[in-house]
C-alpha cells in the first residue's frame, strides 16, 4: 500500500501493531532467560525454540490484534464509539473468529471472557466488565491505538473515549486511565510534539485535576514520572512502563525485540510498544520480511484504506480538528 507523510505514520501505527502482536506470539509465557538473543528474535523463532500457540497460523496476530480491528471496524461503522456495537463485535471475534486470522481464536484473557459472557448474556456492554482492583490486565490497552489514529476531537474528548473503549472488558479506572495515557501519548507522536510521554502525562493531569478518584489513581499507581521499566507482565501499568522501555531503541524492529525480551506477556507488549514506534517511524521502516509475513491482508488492507479515507473527509470538513 503506497503511503506518504502522515498516512504512512497513522498505517505505521495500525500495522506496527499487527506486526508487533505477530512476532511476539510464539515467545508468550517465557521468561525472559528462556529467550534467544535479542538479535535472534523474529516473526519465525529460532531452530528448536518451542514457540507458543502452536495451533495459531503462520505469523498471525492474537487477541490483540483481533480486538484493535474490532474497535477500528466499530469506529468506522458508527462514525464514533458506539459500545454495543464494539461489544457485539467482541463477542463475534471471540465465539466466530471475526477479525482473527483465518477465524482462528488462539488467546482470550480471563477477565475479557468474563465480561463477554455477560454480553452474550444481554448485559449492556457498558456494564460487563469487572471492575475490582485486581480486574486491571493489560486487555483494553493492547487495542486502544486505533481510537488514537482515528479520532480528531479535542484532547478531552480522546481521554473520555479512550477510557469508554475500555469499559466493556477492563471497567477499572486504572485501566480507563491508562488507555487514555496511551492514546494522548500516540497522538503526540503523530503529531511530532517534543517529549511525546511528558506532553500527554501533562495534558492527562489536567483533565484529572477535578477528579481526585482519577488523580489518585494516575499520581499512585501509573506513576507516569517513573523512568521507563518493567517486566512484560499482564499487569495494564507494568504494560506501559514495559513498552516505555522497548521504545528507548533506536529503530522499529529493535523496539520490537526489547519488548519481547522482557518476556512473559511478549505478544501485548510488543504491540502495545510497536503501535508507538510505527507512528515514530512510519510503515516504511518496518522491515519488508514482517511487513510480507503477515497474513490476512484481505482483513487489514480494506480497513487501513477506510481509516484514511475517513481522516482526509474529516479534514476537509474540520480544518481545525486533529
Amino acid at each position: 500500500m503506497a503511503s506518504t507523510g502522515t498516512d504512512d505514520l497513522v498505517l505505521g501505527g495500525l500495522y506496527g501493531l499487527l506486526i508487533g502482536d505477530a512476532v511476539g506470539v510464539p515467545y508468550e509465557f517465557s521468561a525472559p532467560e528462556e529467550l534467544p538473543a535479542l538479535e535472534r528474535i523474529d516473526m519465525a523463532p529460532p531452530s528448536g525454540f518451542i514457540r507458543a500457540h502452536a495451533a495459531a497460523p503462520t505469523a498471525a496476530w492474537s487477541d490483540d490484534g483481533a480486538q484493535a480491528l474490532c474497535l477500528l471496524a466499530s469506529l468506522l461503522h458508527r462514525d464514533g464509539l458506539d459500545l454495543t456495537d464494539f461489544g457485539n463485535r467482541l463477542v463475534n471475534w471471540c465465539d466466530y473468529g471475526y477479525m482473527a486470522v483465518d477465524h482462528i481464536v488462539f488467546d482470550v484473557g480471563s477477565q475479557t471472557s468474563i465480561a463477554l459472557a455477560a454480553i452474550r448474556n444481554g448485559v449492556p456492554a457498558q456494564h460487563a466488565a469487572p471492575a475490582e482492583e485486581r480486574h486491571n490486565g493489560n486487555g483494553s490497552l493492547m487495542r486502544a491505538l486505533p481510537l488514537a489514529l482515528w479520532h480528531t476531537g479535542s484532547d478531552d474528548e480522546l481521554i473520555h473515549d479512550a477510557a469508554r473503549q475500555s469499559i466493556p472488558t477492563h471497567a477499572h479506572p486504572r485501566s480507563q486511565i491508562c488507555c487514555a495515557l496511551y492514546c494522548l501519548w500516540a497522538r503526540a507522536t503523530l503529531f511530532r510534539v517534543d517529549n511525546p510521554w511528558q506532553h500527554a502525562t501533562t495534558v492527562l493531569r489536567r483533565y484529572c485535576a477535578e477528579n481526585a478518584a482519577w488523580s489518585n489513581e494516575l499520581e499512585g499507581h501509573v506513576r507516569p514520572d517513573d523512568p521507563p521499566g518493567g517486566s512484560g507482565s499482564g499487569y495494564v501499568v507494568d504494560c506501559l512502563h514495559s513498552a516505555r522501555l522497548a521504545l528507548q531503541q533506536p529503530t522499529f524492529e529493535r523496539v520490537v525485540q526489547r519488548a519481547i525480551s522482557l518476556g512473559n506477556d511478549t505478544d501485548t507488549t510488543a504491540a502495545v510498544a510497536a503501535g508507538i514506534a510505527g507512528l515514530q517511524h512510519g510503515l516504511a521502516a518496518i522491515p519488508e520480511r514482517w511487513r510480507l509475513a503477515l497474513p490476512a491482508r484481505d482483513i487489514v488492507d480494506p480497513l487501513a484504506e477506510r481509516l484514511l479515507a475517513s481522516l482526509r473527509d474529516r479534514a476537509r470538513s474540520h480544518p481545525t480538528a486533529y
